[in-house]
């Protein structure tokens, strides 16, 4: 099982809810993420399904710890790479908490301007697909995952960012 902190933005707590993995992945992996993140969750709900609606207290009480990320660790985050800059509001705080801590974490977040920073950053090491967190509790949801949370997806891009960003392979 992967040691650490798993930091995880708003799409993979949408998709894990969306495959019936979240409880799975909560109760097995230590997750983290940022207030951003949980009020994304609530954004638009109500044009969700009763099925496909997350319940805040629940999402906050499976989740180790939520934080809230001050402007000024946001414009720290953005000196280091300004293109944080151009992230949306959720994963910008997630980076922006990810990039402040000294222990050990990984981020799971499919969106490729996110993966973009990590690369960037020479963090790609600590970027993992929401797949991999599954298979390494040895969980296949049964409604499969959109290819954007898959392990193979992500290696793809993952090696297409390096090579633009003119990090080679690894």
């Amino acid at each position: 099982m992967l040691a650490g902190v798993i930091l995880v933005d708003t799409n993979v707590i949408l998709e894990a809810h969306r495959t019936g993995s979240w409880k799975t992945l909560a109760a097995r992996h230590r997750l983290e993420t940022v207030e951003d993140c949980v009020t994304e969750t609530q954004t638009g709900a109500q044009n969700r399904r009763s099925d496909q609606r997350i319940d805040e207290a629940t999402l906050r009480g499976a989740l180790r710890a939520v934080y809230a990320v001050s402007p000024l660790e946001r414009a720290q985050a953005v000196l280091r790479d300004e293109r944080l800059a151009m992230l949306d509001d959720g994963e910008r705080a997630l980076w922006s908490h990810a990039l402040g801590r000294t222990d050990a974490w990984v981020l799971c977040g499919p969106d490729a301007a996110s993966l973009r920073i990590g690369v960037r950053l020479g963090l790609r090491d600590r970027l993992v697909a929401l797949e991999a967190l599954l298979a390494d509790v040895g969980f296949r949801p049964r409604t499969p995952l959109r290819r954007n949370y898959t392990k193979a997806w992500h290696a793809e891009r993952i090696a297409m960012l390096a090579v633009e960003e003119g990090r080679g392979s690894a």
